[in-house]
């Protein structure tokens, strides 16, 4: 029994060869798997918590300050506002960078595709 498999003229591949083309078709097909129900459930769930979170914070800072400092116009009303928006442009960069991401993976996959071609 020899130590080392013969190798003949090339042809067959040996152990090594097989593993490494097996890990990469493995790792391709993991990134090219569409994200799932639960990721997009998952996704909704941040953003929505992203928008409520500052809306709410606000909405409780106004009653305190209403409480404290009495005024002509509601602070509730304008740090709950406030609140909105700043969770909007929170949720909106979130989305931007994520939707960023997704692209530049997909075009990673092609690159990564088109050199495993030629």
């Amino acid at each position: 029994m020899a130590d080392t498999p013969k190798k003949t003229g090339g042809q067959a591949p040996d152990l090594a060869q097989q593993v490494g083309v097996k890990a990469r078709r493995k790792i391709n097909a993991r990134r090219g798997a569409a994200p799932g129900v639960w990721f997009g459930l998952g996704m909704m769930g941040l953003v929505g918590w992203s928008v409520v979170a500052p809306t709410l914070l606000g909405a409780a800072l106004g009653i305190w300050l209403d409480d404290r400092h009495p005024g002509a116009h509601s602070w509730t009303l304008a740090l709950l506002v406030a609140g909105l928006v700043l969770g909007c442009v929170n949720a909106w960069h979130w989305v931007a960078k994520e939707d960023r991401a997704m692209h530049e993976n997909s075009e990673d996959k092609e690159d990564s595709d088109e050199s495993h071609d030629s």
